[in-house]
């Protein structure tokens, strides 16, 4: 009879072992589902609840935007796995101890990634542009800034093709911002010919940048003498409009300055070049004169 008992109690001993732990841990099992799904469904709905909030801020930096949300999510859903682990008695001191060492290798890894990481971060901080600001960087990189990222910046060219840029690349070149200033100058020169009368001219080119609302009273315009060549007078015309402005004026002024000088009798020259023809006989005693004589 105990033979048969003794197997009996330990086989009830284990699955009395094996069903306490099950409903142990199937409850840990269940609670780390749990805190799993409303963590991620929080940090979802905080992220929403942050885009939408500086999305009704007019005085907020469109730039900041993206990248705030994207830390807002990740932040909670990094607190989440955290407490998940931890229903599974993980020691959360263990865990950033291996978060830790996991950063120091991936940071050896991805040093090229990691300068682009500062780059970006340079670029957030010290904005030198922002979104719909037209940039270029350095001889290759030109276009319209659509979103400042931690890793890459992404612009629309002047002709509409995506262009995905490295934020080092950008960082470790000359940025120059065309929308950055609220007005700029434009310069436009014409010839006029040599023998026309150049104050007439002049004139007339300074009433017509004078009478055109887009054009800027300070900084006054300035019509100057650039440069006297061998066929014509340079002539510079230098105005300042505002930054929306500019490039409606500056196509209606390269054609009217032409119409303007004309108007008032002046010619636009080109340049000519004067062709002496030599006589034969003329010629041939040039070049006996030009020989040595001995």
């Amino acid at each position: 009879m105990n033979d048969v008992t003794n197997p009996l109690a330990s086989f009830d001993a284990v699955m009395g072992f094996l069903a306490g732990n099950a409903i142990r841990y199937g409850l840990s099992f269940v609670q780390a589902v749990l805190i799993l799904l409303i963590g991620f469904w929080i940090s979802k709905r905080l992220a929403r609840f942050v885009h939408g909030t500086l999305s009704r801020s007019p005085h907020f930096d469109a730039t900041l935007k993206p990248l705030i949300e994207s830390v807002v999510l990740w932040s909670v859903r990094i607190i989440t796995l955290i407490a998940v682990l931890a229903q599974f008695g993980v020691q959360t001191a263990s865990i950033i101890a291996v978060l830790g060492a996991a950063g120091l290798a991936i940071g050896l890894a991805l040093q090229g990634t990691l300068q682009n990481i500062a780059a970006g971060t340079m670029l957030l901080v010290l904005r030198p542009f922002r979104n719909g600001d037209y940039i270029t960087a350095g001889a290759s990189v030109a276009g319209t800034v659509q979103e400042i990222g931690l890793f890459t910046t992404t612009l629309t060219s002047a002709d509409g093709i995506y262009v995905c840029v490295p934020n080092n690349q950008i960082w470790g070149q000359p940025i120059t911002n065309y929308s950055r200033n609220a007005t700029r100058r434009m310069e436009i020169t014409v010839g006029i010919a040599l023998d026309d009368d150049l104050d007439t001219a002049m004139a007339a080119l300074r009433t017509r940048v004078a009478d055109d609302d887009r054009v800027l009273d300070k900084p006054a315009p300035e019509i100057m003498v650039k440069q006297v060549s061998d066929s014509a007078v340079i002539v510079n015309v230098r105005v300042w409009s505002l930054l929306g402005n500019y490039w409606g004026l500056y196509w209606d002024l390269q054609r009217g300055v032409k119409e303007t000088v004309e108007s008032v009798g002046c010619s636009l020259p080109f340049p000519t070049r004067t062709i002496m023809q030599v006589p034969a006989q003329s010629a041939q005693t040039m070049s006996d004169a030009a020989q040595p004589r001995h």
